[in-house]
């Protein structure tokens, strides 16, 4: 993808002017607008080449650049760090063995990847998809608090997938376990801190 035209290389009579702030200036010649970027010690920078006509924003452009490359390296990071789990299923599930796959599918999606949810048909099982869509359509709305389906169930081979996508991605799982461990700890330390003043008002009790 090309860079905008900023300043000198926006070459049209005029243009829609947006303000630093995102304040809407309206339509003015294209001298207008970059003299009042020069004014701000600014960059002119058309945002929107096609429209008639082009809108351009008063903005630091080297400081824009900037915040979209970073994130596009987020993005970047995020998506290479996106795993695909496994939960495999048989038709006949028992409910502790079903419970035991929703447990791991959730550990999965709340730690920011996604789940390949996949079910094993045996012999004449094959012959009732209908039953390996109901399971899999249960399956997702049973972790739909940590994700969304990304792929519908679909027949592969012998077995039937289905892809769940975690509703947050990697560093934000991760910055959010992050913050549950620190507030377990500042409560535990708070526990004990209370057990503690509870000891002394009991010791200071038995004295009197």
């Amino acid at each position: 993808m090309s860079d905008p035209r900023t300043n000198e290389r926006i070459r049209v009579p005029e243009v829609r002017l947006v303000g630093p702030a995102g304040e809407q200036i309206g339509v003015v010649p294209i001298q207008t607008a970059l003299r009042l970027a020069q004014e701000a010690d600014l960059d002119l920078v058309e945002v929107a080449p096609n429209s008639k006509p082009p809108v351009v924003k008063i903005m630091d452009y080297g400081k824009f650049k900037y915040e979209a490359a970073q994130k596009a390296k987020e993005a970047r990071r995020n998506q290479a760090n996106t795993i695909l789990k496994e939960v495999r299923f048989r038709l006949k599930i028992e409910g502790h063995d079903y419970t035991t796959k929703l447990k791991r599918a959730e550990g999965f999606l709340k730690g920011g990847d996604k789940v390949k949810a996949m079910i094993l048909f045996r012999g004449r099982e094959q012959s009732r998809p209908d039953q390996g869509v109901r399971l899999l359509r249960k399956f997702a709305e049973d972790v739909a608090e940590f994700g969304v389906v990304e792929s519908n169930p679909t027949i592969d081979g012998r077995n039937m997938v289905m892809v769940i996508a975690p509703l947050k991605n990697k560093s934000e799982a991760k910055a959010e376990q992050n913050a549950q461990r620190v507030a377990h700890k500042q409560a535990a330390r708070q526990a004990r801190a209370d057990a503690h003043a509870d000891d002394s008002s009991t010791t200071t009790d038995s004295a009197e």
